[in-house]
């Protein structure tokens, strides 16, 4: 894979290294931070590691020398962005999207935003797809409220691309480093797509947290119910649920799930999902994981299986110790960090044996890996 914007963007470490490399890379990785715990399986990759984005965003700004609005990616730790117009990770058809909706804002003269003056209207183009129901979102972030010619672009964008479902204009004033506000409106469809995972019917919002690489997440996932050793008889734990993702998946081989989750509009999406699925023997609660386990420890409620998937910051101190006093039978840790989970498995193995560690290359072309972990007491 040859990138002409390797330097400025940043994006993928391994651009010039071949496949294989990479996994060796990341396998010696894996090896020493968790090889003291127990052996490392060699990493499941993937077998197109191109094209798999299903999530792409782009910024804009106006090129004043070529009198041309142009979009791309913010630089490595900087403010700047790296024109762009087809990434090799990203999928395709959202490239595509992307550098019509570029062409049409010149058309209807709708000026990217300008962080310095605060003027403007364009300040970044979100797309997500469905990857197996072939569903696309279009998510048009602006600075203000007011949308010129609304009408007549969102006709223009589904003429070229009627394989649009949906089209949100998100408005976002504020100059944090968040892409989205907290006001949307739906110019077109329902405000959402749906996806198909390991069998389940999930719906994605704008903000909604969904992993970008569908195929990989599928593996993983897989490999995390297939080391929890369902046999429909558990009352299981999703511990930082999100939508409900694991959960619903673990749901159909378990007798009774329990998904926490601290973010209101999670835990929304998560019901809504469970609704969808038809699933009945789930239940989610508005709330903090290491709250809500020392109040279980507490009334001594049995959990035979608790899934555990962190945000690359790893569990807490408090969550930890909280999930000791809890017992569960096992412990299924999916891990987007490597090296929080060594930290986190330090205190855990003092109670739990460590018995599988599977590494999952989810992200091709960048170091980040993703590991499923299974444990069970002493």
């Amino acid at each position: 894979m040859q990138c002409k914007q390797f330097k400025k963007c940043g994006a993928c470490r391994f651009q010039l290294d071949e496949y294989e490399r990479q996994l060796a890379y990341k396998q010696n990785a894996l090896n020493n931070l968790l090889s003291p715990f127990g052996k490392v399986n060699n990493i499941i990759p993937m077998e197109n590691p191109f094209n798999y984005r299903n999530k792409v965003q782009s910024a804009f700004y106006f090129d004043r020398k070529r009198n041309k609005t142009v979009s791309g990616v913010y630089q490595s730790n900087s403010k700047s962005i790296t024109p762009i117009d087809f990434c090799a990770l990203d999928d395709k058809k959202a490239d595509e999207i992307i550098l019509n909706i570029r062409k049409l804002a010149d058309d209807f003269k709708l000026k990217p935003y300008d962080i310095r003056n605060k003027t403007g209207f364009l300040r970044h183009i979100l797309i997500r797809k469905g990857f197996k129901t072939g569903e696309f979102m279009v998510v048009i972030v602006s600075a203000t409220p007011v949308f010129p010619a609304r009408n007549n672009f969102v006709k223009a964008l589904l003429s070229k691309h009627p394989e649009i479902t949906t089209i949100v204009h998100n408005i976002n004033p504020s100059e944090t480093n968040l892409m989205l506000g907290e006001q949307s409106k739906t110019l077109y469809g329902k405000g959402y797509i749906e996806d198909i995972l390991c069998g389940c019917r999930f719906r994605i919002s704008p903000a909604s947290f969904y992993q970008v690489n569908p195929v990989q997440t599928e593996i993983l996932y897989n490999t995390a119910i297939e080391y929890a050793e369902l046999t429909g008889k558990e009352a299981v734990f999703d511990a930082y649920c999100g939508t409900g993702t694991i959960g619903i998946i673990a749901s159909k081989k378990s007798k009774q799930v329990l998904g926490v989750e601290l973010n209101e509009k999670a835990v929304k999406d998560a019901i809504s999902n469970a609704k969808q699925n038809n699933i009945d023997n789930i239940y989610f609660i508005e709330a903090d994981a290491t709250e809500l386990i020392n109040d279980l420890a507490k009334q001594k409620e049995h959990f035979d299986v608790v899934f555990l998937d962190p945000p690359r910051a790893g569990a807490s101190k408090e969550f930890l110790s909280s999930l000791l006093k809890l017992k569960p039978k096992k412990i299924v840790y999916v891990s987007c960090n490597p090296k929080t989970l060594a930290r986190d498995l330090k205190t855990l193995t003092k109670a739990y044996r460590v018995n599988k560690i599977q590494g999952v290359d989810m992200f091709p072309f960048t170091e980040h890996v993703e590991c499923v972990v299974n444990m069970s007491k002493e």
